[in-house]
């Protein structure tokens, strides 16, 4: 299929979305918008999609979100993300939010699930201390154990550990599985709950959802008709489109904001 072909194509897909009356595009971050990085605190957005996203949050009837299990203070950091931005974020798998114009939105805090969450990091970072290269990541409402660079058999050992943890000492919490990363939240909301928050929130007609891995399907399964999903990378997707890697996201996104950007008024 030629260049001019495949364009013909995405533009078939992404009409719908460039006519609807407001649209909502929720983008998870780390795989879909940033390369994975062994420190998770290093990832950025590459620059072609910070101009793709930048594009489309400066459209009129149009809301772009970065929707991450990263806990918000940590999502603001690595997108950069100042007071000023237009771009509204949920966190931590869809319990925390930041809204433009109004700023972070508290969720209620279980004060006796915290101490618990406190004490299950510093059990685990105890349990792992001895494994080069594991990192316990705090998370607002859990724990995470990233075994990015590690070979298998660490990352085996380390999940293991932690997860004997956790299911003795919490059986209830959620727990989640990721590229190198095992998590454990003591609240259940999934990106299909922060996507449909925001959808409620910002009166959506449509929305465009693009995730990379296993907890982006959460989203994924729940859009309905006139929605888009798109997985980024391989792998099994309840998504409709998958493009095969971050500038092919940001090539695709761009187009939409070129689209949207001329329909008429």
């Amino acid at each position: 299929m030629s260049a001019e072909d495949t364009t013909t194509v995405a533009e078939d897909v992404l009409e719908p979305l460039a006519r609807t009356p407001h649209l909502l595009v929720a983008l998870d971050f780390d795989g879909t918008l940033s390369p994975l990085q062994k420190d998770a605190m290093a990832a950025r957005m590459l620059p072609a999609a910070r101009r793709a996203v930048d594009a489309l949050a400066a459209l009129p009837d149009t809301t772009v979100a970065l929707v991450s299990g990263r806990s918000l203070v940590d999502l603001r950091l690595i997108a950069e993300h100042g007071d000023d931005s237009r771009l509204w974020l949920a966190g931590s798998h869809g319990v925390e939010f930041w809204e433009p114009g109004a700023g972070e939105i508290e969720a209620d805090e279980d004060t006796e699930e915290v101490a618990l969450r406190d004490d299950l990091r510093r059990r685990a970072e105890a349990a792992v201390a001895h494994l080069d290269g594991v990192w316990i990541e705090p998370k607002t409402f859990g724990v995470g154990v990233h075994t990015r660079g590690t070979p298998d058999a660490v990352a085996a050992e380390a999940n293991r550990l932690v997860d004997e943890l956790v299911t003795s000492e919490a059986p209830t919490w959620r727990r989640r599985t990721g590229h190198s990363i095992l998590e454990f939240s003591f609240r259940h909301e999934g990106k299909d709950t922060a996507v449909r928050t925001l959808r409620e929130r910002t009166g959506a007609t449509a929305v465009l959802f693009a995730g990379d891995d296993v907890t982006d399907e959460d989203a994924m399964r729940t859009l309905g008709a006139g929605d888009l999903g798109v997985r980024v990378g391989p792998g099994e997707t309840a998504a409709s489109v998958t493009v095969a890697d971050i500038p092919a996201l940001a090539d695709l996104l761009a187009l939409l904001a070129q689209m949207r950007g001329a329909r008429p008024e």
